[in-house]
């Protein structure tokens, strides 16, 4: 579809669980993109993807949190959460996003980044619970482990970081910020395990 230059376009939709939709709109002869506004009142921007689109990215997504490479999982999760203005079907999809980044942190030997990023995934989950939207994703459970992990994180020491360049088996500093400012590489891991992402197979 061609883009009308119209500086003024900006429409809001209010959608029935509480997010509102902007389409996209010009500035400045700058497009901007859509943006949805979460239960927190939060703008996030808004790249519609088709339904099975965004189920082959949240199962990329899932195979790489399977396999413990937690960077990826949040990278693939991620265009999922974005092509959506579903507000409970982001909630979900930000809570999960949320879990993969914490166990980024957690190899990292970053338990307050571990911690926020649970904690966020918890209200995240809780809040897609509370709209009915689980994704066939045992959500209880879930809420369960993340609660076992936080108060386990209140006990785990936070491991001095080293001025050496880290032994092997440390997690190298990835090319997002989704783990920090660079050099946290240097703490050792937290002996934290990720719980189990899974989904109930379809009806």
């Amino acid at each position: 579809m061609t883009e009308t230059r119209n500086a003024e376009l900006t429409a809001v939709v209010h959608g029935g669980t509480g997010g509102a939709l902007t389409v996209p709109s010009r500035a400045d002869d700058v497009l901007q993109p859509a943006r949805v506004v979460d239960p927190r009142g939060r703008a996030k921007v808004l790249r519609p993807l088709p339904a099975e689109a965004r189920e082959a990215a949240v199962a990329r997504g899932l195979a790489a949190y399977a396999r413990g490479d937690f960077y990826l999982a949040h990278e693939e999760l991620e265009p999922a959460w974005m092509g959506t203005a579903d507000p409970a079907e982001r909630e979900l999809l930000a809570g999960l996003i949320k879990v993969a980044a914490a166990f980024v942190h957690a190899r990292r030997g970053n338990p307050a980044g571990a911690a926020t990023n649970l904690r966020g995934a918890r209200v995240r989950l809780a809040g897609a619970a509370a709209a009915g939207h689980d994704g066939r994703f045992d959500v209880a459970a879930l809420l369960a482990a993340i609660d076992d992990r936080l108060a386990r994180l209140d006990t785990e020491p936070a491991g001095a970081p080293s001025a050496e360049t880290p032994p092997a088996g440390l997690v190298p500093d990835p090319p997002h910020d989704v783990a920090g400012p660079p050099g946290r590489s240097l703490r050792p891991p937290l002996t934290l395990e990720a719980p189990t992402l899974a989904r109930r197979p379809r009806a």
